[in-house]
């Protein structure tokens, strides 16, 4: 199941990065004392009692603005609202209740959505407390007093937010069907596979970048077998200029990806690989989500010679070097061409994704790769490698068994992981491994 989604709203200058960055664990967000600096929804995965969230910091919400930059960060702010299953409006109680934020807590509630209200700046609840409850005149709820700067009350908050995952969310049924997910920056051509693949014009296709504006599910068979595409709003470039007001759709690619099976990646053949390409797959390689890189307009492409298509393979293989395991397929969605090899591609991939390997297997290749390549050492201590088995799927997943954890180097992980790659491939997945600390007297009870 896909992690919920929460997002903070608010309007702007009441503290929102600063409670993101507090329960992101670091400073992902940018936080100054100047209304409109996080102009970007900002996501992190967070873990709070045995619950996974993804969560989406937004910039401020002036609802009557006509500044073009503030108007830009509401339509983003409200795209945020859209996708969350749960939203946390965050007030200020310096400020006090102003009209500002009875406005946005008008567009929350014609959302639908869960509402769980926060008062910043509560420093000191027994002298504060008489003016918290002013907020409760905007008719969400009753407000959960916190201090973000002083990460105070932050546990009363996220159990309430909590709530509304058993509540709602563990209730959504999710199909056997594979999902995939197809993802890209704007105007590479998303919309026009997904509709060349249904073999008619279900999704809106046009030359103006941004056209698809929702994640978009479509059913479509092929080949006797049963898929569910995902076509989504492309990630736009982040601006230099004011004037171009290109922000990143970031929390629609993640969404999508979140739910997908394998994450088909669409590049522009004529554009090259570019720096939000590389963000788009770096999302899909942190979820462990199959990939597939496609390469569209490859028709389009000028002069081709003997040669070309290595040639820009390798320039996706030098950019995203992290994703050495990635298929890719060169593919028209203007004429078809090579369409249905990425849907074999695809189904290549869920069957990599899938793959068990069994345990005496994996350490038969373990120890050959111990052999042939010594474990590293450090200050006298040497590194065993006692055991290894695969634990999960999607992505194959295995845990290895070594006396002192901290020499676990990740280039020794890499290494093992190549040698488990020579012998299975896994084309198209990534492969987690999760490395655990045992004494060599326990050791030998292992797999015993």
């Amino acid at each position: 199941m896909s992690r919920p989604i929460v997002a903070i709203v608010g309007r702007p200058n009441v503290g929102k990065s600063t409670l993101f960055n507090a329960l992101a664990g670091k400073n992902i967000s940018i936080i100054k004392d100047t209304p409109g600096v996080t102009r970007d929804r900002i996501y992190a995965d967070v873990d709070w009692s045995g619950y996974h969230f993804t969560m989406i910091d937004t910039g401020g919400i002036e609802p009557e603005s006509s500044d073009v930059i503030l108007k830009q960060m509401r339509e983003q702010a409200q795209i945020a609202i859209e996708t969350a299953d749960v939203i946390v409006f965050m007030v200020d109680l310096r400020s006090g209740l102003q009209d500002a934020d009875g406005k946005v807590a008008d567009m929350l509630r014609k959302s639908r959505k869960p509402v769980v209200l926060c008062v910043n700046a509560v420093d000191n609840y027994v002298k504060q407390s008489p003016y918290i409850y002013e907020f409760c005149e905007l008719g969400i709820g009753d407000p959960i007093p916190i201090s973000a700067a002083n990460k105070q009350g932050i546990g009363d908050l996220l159990d309430e937010v909590t709530r509304y995952f058993s509540d709602e969310l563990d209730d959504r049924e999710e199909s056997d069907i594979p999902k995939i997910a197809v993802v890209g920056k704007p105007n590479v051509g998303k919309s026009s596979i997904v509709n060349r693949l249904l073999g008619e014009n279900r999704l809106i296709v046009s030359d103006i970048a941004g056209t698809t504006r929702d994640a978009i599910d479509t059913p479509v068979r092929w080949n006797g077998r049963e898929y569910v595409l995902i076509d989504t709003a492309g990630l736009r470039r982040k601006s230099r200029v004011k004037e171009e007001l290109e922000r990143y759709t970031v929390i629609r690619t993640v969404t999508a990806v979140e739910r997908a099976d394998v994450t088909v990646i669409v590049i522009d053949a004529v554009e090259g690989i570019s720096e939000q390409d590389a963000k788009i797959a770096g999302i899909a390689h942190e979820r462990g989500k199959g990939i597939v890189i496609a390469v569209n307009k490859w028709d389009a492409v000028p002069d081709k010679q003997t040669g070309t298509t290595k040639e820009f393979e390798a320039e996706i293989r030098r950019v995203l070097s992290y994703l050495s395991y990635a298929e890719i397929v060169f593919i028209s969605a203007e004429t078809g061409q090579r369409l249905d090899r990425l849907l074999r591609t695809v189904d290549m991939v869920l069957e990599n994704q899938n793959r068990r390997i069994a345990t005496g297997v994996l350490n038969e290749i373990m120890t050959e790769a111990v052999a042939l390549q010594s474990p590293p050492t450090d200050k006298g201590k040497r590194l065993k490698l006692y055991y290894i088995t695969q634990v999960a799927v999607c992505p194959p997943t295995f845990v290895i068994f070594v006396n002192y954890k901290e020499l676990m180097h990740f280039s020794y992980v890499r290494y093992i992981e190549n040698q488990i790659r020579q012998s299975f491939a896994f084309r198209g997945t990534s492969l987690k491994f999760i490395i655990r600390e045992r004494s060599e007297k326990d050791s030998t009870t292992i797999g015993r």
